[in-house]
């Protein structure tokens, strides 16, 4: 994109309280801690200045949301149009009964401890989901045993002209790690229901949950959590790993190898290497057992080049 485009777009945007950045870096808001720039950034102040844009940005300018983006790959080519960030005013949890609404910025492990000190109980299993809320809805994600839509109650958005509307469970179509809310609507809040419980007995879960996440996943290193679904009646690590991908490499991309279904940026990678690693796991899956792994990584952005470092096992 030209400096000249940019400047374009920048310009047929209307004013905020919040930021409005041209050519933001996008990359040290992976996990990957890869991909380009944004041609603009938005971080809005809060509901209100988040509306007011929307209402007033013209219908044919991109606009994608990226939260915690722990499962994401963006593209070294960067996002064309308008990246908005949900930041700090979209992060805050409260409670009313055994309901608990939060908002789409908070961190799924802070609404789960959120929940432990007022004694909510089943919402423990968000201790295994990295990111926020809002992604986690978009994608129905889940772990141990329990995803979003078990707990969910209602979703409030914004539609593409900043109106809000509200959700209720049962007019969204949730299925294994995808939802129907991508079209158009950015999610700023939700409700989710628990259940009363001591909040001894509620740590406890938790404690097992993170003890588990520590032995068996890469937690601490750059990765972005599982790359790929559960085929039906299959694990795809069990899938990865019989293909003898485990350990596999593309330039400084790696399948880990405590958990196969985890791509790792050793340092250094490209959204590259780590995209043409990942299809080279799925070729190599579906050469072995005839099963094409679908991705749970969500991946946005354009390529810089097709130039991609060798694969070595």
């Amino acid at each position: 994109m030209s400096a000249e485009s940019r400047t374009a777009l920048i310009d047929r945007l209307p004013s905020v309280r919040g930021e409005l950045l041209t050519s933001s870096p996008l990359a040290r808001f992976t996990w990957f801690k890869v991909g380009g720039i944004a041609e603009v950034l938005f971080h809005p102040a809060d509901e209100g200045d988040l509306s007011q844009f929307l209402a007033r940005t013209p219908l044919d300018v991109p606009i994608v949301v990226i939260g915690n983006s722990s499962n994401l790959l963006i593209r070294d080519g960067g996002v064309d149009g308008v990246v908005i960030r949900l930041g700090r005013a979209f992060s805050g949890v409260r409670a009313q009964g055994t309901n608990i609404t939060a908002g789409a910025a908070a961190a799924d492990m802070n609404i789960a401890r959120y929940a432990l000190n007022v004694g909510i109980s089943g919402l423990e299993f968000l201790t295994g989901v990295p990111g926020t809320l809002g992604g986690g809805i978009l994608m129905n994600a889940g772990a141990y045993g329990a995803e979003i839509s078990d707990v969910l109650i209602e979703v409030r958005y914004l539609d593409r002209n900043g109106n809000i509307q509200t959700l209720a469970k049962k007019d969204i179509e949730f299925s294994y790690r995808t939802s129907n809310l991508f079209e158009d609507k950015i999610v700023v809040s939700a409700s989710l229901g628990g259940s009363k419980r001591k909040p001894d007995e509620i740590v406890q879960r938790m404690e097992e949950i993170q003890r588990d996440r520590e032995v068996s996943q890469p937690i601490r290193t750059r990765t972005g959590g599982s790359t790929f679904k559960n085929p039906d009646g299959y694990k795809a690590w069990k899938l990865i790993d019989a293909a003898g991908c485990r350990g596999l490499s593309r330039g400084s991309a790696t399948v880990s190898e405590q958990h196969c279904n985890f791509l790792i940026n050793r340092g250094g990678a490209s959204a590259a290497d780590l995209e043409g690693l990942g299809e080279e796991v799925r070729r190599r899956v579906k050469a072995y057992s005839g099963i094409l792994l679908e991705w749970e990584i969500r991946c946005i952005g354009k390529p810089l080049s097709t130039n991609l470092s060798e694969v070595t096992s």
